[in-house]
């Protein structure tokens, strides 16, 4: 029953104009829109304390703020770091597969000293502004970029206040066969789930170091339940207010047409969004009677920019593309950073062990993941041509003249040629049609097709032919024909008379993350230094059964590590435990 519901509000969210912020009109477009459960973020991160030269990784969990469950309704999440000045100095875009994301940034030397913000968002959370928003403190030390105002030095003891973190062993518990390891020693860690079905759900573990700087966090899941109990269950936003809309079915792209003559809202236009590449994507969108379009990008793509154009060649057009607006920082209260100058020694024990990681960096990467497949002919077989197996002719006319006869440039009279393809009938009595094909050249998208008649076809390596029926925003298409160049980059110097070329903001990629073994058999890394101090890093484990195994290795670092497991069970219920472990 709730994904209908939710489905009923996406069907009417589906009519709003798409303005950056849209602005409810009347009560029942606010009644759909309350009907709608707000979220909230929860992040676990290896902070609080960074080094320059180290990589930040955090797990991303977006809840329904009603049931604390993995929400359903935003498909894009984001990260932000701000510093004392309100300032955004990182910001990530990660795409979320039911309500879980997972992501990390390396903290680089332009950083100052100090202490950060950390927040985890959706755009839907923003229309209840900072309070609905997962906030934690952030402490970069960068001993390599410092002033006075970055460090206030404390000749006195620090006194760190011990604040009691819950735990839940009773449903989920962390169990090693010791409590004392030698450097480069294998760890065997179990999970053991004690109450079935209850204790099914996700969770991060993270080995790490214990800090040795004087903060501490109280970042766990159980405290997060408990801080953000009363955040708003639905926005609280009124008739007239401006509002952001949920991503429910991927990114939002939208932006405005205006007709370039007479400066008014271009209405009932088709805008075609390219992104282009060898696994190109294309959308078309309608403008609206304020001359807004929007369309939702689900898919993978590989590129960070796209072409916006009006699929109209009888007049002129402007189009804007449009952002949301950032959230409003301004609320944001900043501590000093406060170190004791007894402090020194383990800050430059630190910065040295992370200059000999990043030194053999390369010998143990972290992998990022391919993703989905991208087919851009949504599972239809294209019939390829490979223009060096035939002879060479000058134009791309010639060759689909000489070299494809399902395909080739049909006289419009006073309006432009057009490139028609072939019809692949599936029935004796079907329709003969006079459809244009849908062009692409590297995954651009051609509106005027008699403008590429005298394309050189030596730059061409291949055409690839669909030869289905299509109807997308209101118009009728026959066939596809993709166009690759040798290059691939005709998109770097493609001048569009109907739109305009912009960056579009990519999702960060997902990632497998670098896990150091020490096998018998394997002495590659026996002259290579390891001073690893996060060991185990697993942003995201489902537990569906009564126990799971792991292991890892130690690493040249001793001290104190952190074996942490932190979550939510399928019902939302928050869980935490951690022990300890000494490497010798």
């Amino acid at each position: 029953m709730k994904q209908i519901l939710y489905s009923l509000v996406l069907i009417i969210l589906i009519s709003f104009s798409s303005k950056a912020q849209y602005v409810v009109r009347n009560a029942s477009e606010l009644e759909n829109l309350k009907s709608l459960p707000q979220e909230k973020v929860y992040l676990h991160h290896s902070g609080p304390v960074i080094f320059s030269g180290e990589y930040f990784y955090y797990a991303f969990y977006c809840l329904d703020a009603q049931k604390s469950r993995k929400s359903a309704i935003s498909t894009v999440g984001y990260i932000a770091v701000i510093n004392d000045k309100n300032e955004y100095v990182l910001e990530q875009k990660i795409k979320l597969e039911k309500g879980l994301a997972q992501g990390d940034f390396f903290v680089n030397t332009d950083l100052p000293s100090g202490i950060y913000k950390i927040l985890g968002y959706t755009q839907w959370m923003k229309n209840n502004g900072i309070s609905q928003v997962f906030k934690d403190d952030l402490v970069i030390i960068n001993p390599y970029k410092n002033s006075r105002d970055d460090i206030h030095t404390n000749d006195a003891n620090i006194i760190v206040e011990n604040l009691e973190i819950s735990q839940d062993s009773a449903t989920i518990a962390l169990e090693v066969e010791k409590s004392i390891f030698k450097s480069r020693e294998r760890v065997k860690l179990t999970l053991k789930n004690y109450k079935g079905q209850l204790g099914y759900g996700d969770y991060t573990i993270r080995v790490q170091k214990k800090e040795e700087l004087p903060f501490t966090t109280t970042n766990t899941a159980i405290r997060f339940t408990h801080n953000y109990l009363k955040v708003d269950k639905t926005i609280t936003n009124r008739i007239g207010d401006s509002i952001y809309l949920p991503e429910q079915r991927g990114e939002l792209l939208y932006g405005t047409v205006l007709n370039a003559n007479t400066k008014t809202p271009a209405v009932d236009k088709t805008v075609v969004i390219s992104i282009p590449g060898e696994e190109f994507l294309l959308k078309f969108a309608k403008t609206d009677n304020d001359g807004n379009f929007y369309t939702y990008v689900k898919k993978d793509y590989k590129t960070s920019n796209a072409v916006f154009q009006v699929n109209d060649l009888e007049t002129n057009y402007n189009i804007q593309q449009k952002t949301p607006t950032k959230l409003d920082v301004s609320d944001l209260s900043f501590r000093p950073l406060v170190l004791d100058k007894n402090y020194k020694n383990a800050i430059l024990r630190r910065s040295i062990d992370n200059q000999l990681e990043n030194q053999f960096f390369s010998q143990k990467p972290d992998s990022v993941l391919l993703g989905d497949i991208i087919d851009p002919f949504d599972g239809g077989v294209p019939e390829t041509v490979y223009l060096d197996d035939y002879t060479r002719f000058k134009t791309l006319q010639e060759t689909l003249v000489e070299l494809l006869n399902k395909a080739g440039y049909r006289n419009n009279g006073k309006d432009a040629d057009y490139i028609r393809i072939a019809q692949d009938f599936e029935t004796f009595d079907e329709d003969y049609n006079s459809y244009p094909a849908i062009v692409l050249i590297d995954g651009v998208f051609i509106p005027n097709h008699e403008e590429i008649k005298d394309f050189e076809a030596q730059k061409i390596e291949s055409i690839s032919l669909i030869r289905d029926q299509f109807r997308l925003a209101d118009k009728d298409y026959q066939g596809i024909m993709a166009i690759k160049t040798f290059e691939g980059d005709y998109f770097n110097n493609y001048k569009s008379k109907y739109g305009i070329t912009a960056e579009i903001w990519k999702p960060i990629p997902k990632k497998n993350y670098y896990r150091q073994e020490y096998a018998a058999e394997n002495n590659n890394f026996e002259n290579i230094p390891d001073y690893r101090r996060i060991l185990f890093w697993q942003p995201h484990i489902a537990v569906e059964s009564n126990q799971l195994q792991f292991e890892f290795f130690t690493s040249d670092s001793k001290g104190e590590y952190e074996i942490i497991l932190d979550g939510f069970t399928t019902y939302g219920k928050p869980i935490y435990n951690s022990q300890t472990i000494i490497v010798e």
